[in-house]
């Protein structure tokens, strides 16, 4: 909508899965190497925790576009709060749809067993991703995870287990020792510092074809304070920042815009 009068080639602060977004900020990076290294050595299981809105499930897929081939196939869960029986039967009906439907979570173990121990022996290795897996903890999803850890095929594991949540997810699996040893690697993401925020939010409007600075200093300045360094808060921000700019026929966002729609943005989630 407002692309055009900006010189954009693209909306800079959508929910866009578009690898010229991602910000390589030192702790996505340092998050990265061990995830990488955890999916790359065919480790168990490794856990990305961090609060809501710092970009779990972005770095998730910039890694997954780092991924060779042989990881494969390749599940997210993005409904962890199933009940452990019902979490092995959809695993079970995700990885082999033309298998039938069985009734009991032995059985469904027992299908995942063959299923992914087959693509082990066929080269490949299976990666599961389960997202908002902090609310694993209050149905006993965290035994059920336990169990598909004990999958193997000659030794080895069969799958990598990749948990996504927020920072209680780390203290959840703490209280499970059986669990925790397992994890090969745990990252914790953290919010943007103030000098990440001014340049996270330089590389989306570089990465959308932006050819000047859109924002005063002071304007970054005020996005850092009303979004703690949160990037999901810094792209509404910002993106509302860049609507209501043309429609005021502004050259530049400065501090006072950010302000008023931050307060507004309060305002409505109070509403």
């Amino acid at each position: 909508m407002y692309e055009a009068y900006w010189q954009l080639a693209a909306r800079p602060f959508d929910h866009s899965a578009d690898a010229r977004f991602y910000y390589p900020g030192e702790s996505q990076q340092g998050a990265l190497l061990k995830l990488r290294y955890a999916v790359e050595m065919r480790q168990p299981a490794a856990l990305l925790a961090g609060p809501a809105g710092v970009g779990k499930t972005a770095l998730v897929q910039h890694l997954l576009r780092k991924c060779s081939d042989a990881l494969a196939p390749r599940l997210s869960i993005v409904y962890p709060q199933l009940p452990g029986d019902q979490l092995l039967s959809y695993l079970a009906a995700q990885l082999n749809p033309h298998a039938p439907r069985l009734s009991t979570p032995e059985q469904n173990l027992r299908q995942l067993e063959t299923t992914l121990g087959d693509n082990a022996r066929a080269g490949k290795h299976a990666l599961i991703l389960i997202d908002e897996a902090h609310l694993l903890a209050h149905n006993g999803g965290l035994e059920t995870v336990r169990l598909l850890l004990n999958l193997q095929c000659e030794g080895l594991p069969v799958a990598t287990l990749v948990l996504l949540g927020q920072t209680g997810l780390l203290v959840a699996v703490e209280r499970l020792p059986a669990l925790e040893e397992r994890i090969a690697v745990k990252c914790l993401l953290r919010r943007l510092t103030q000098t990440e925020t001014l340049a996270y939010v330089q590389h989306r409007l570089q990465a959308a074809g932006a050819t000047r600075p859109l924002f005063s200093d002071a304007a970054l300045e005020a996005v850092h304070q009303h979004s703690l360094g949160v990037p999901r808060r810094i792209n509404r921000l910002c993106d509302l920042a860049l609507l209501v700019g043309f429609a005021e026929e502004a050259t530049t966002i400065e501090a006072p815009q950010i302000d008023a729609i931050s307060e507004e943005l309060l305002t409505s989630t109070a509403d």
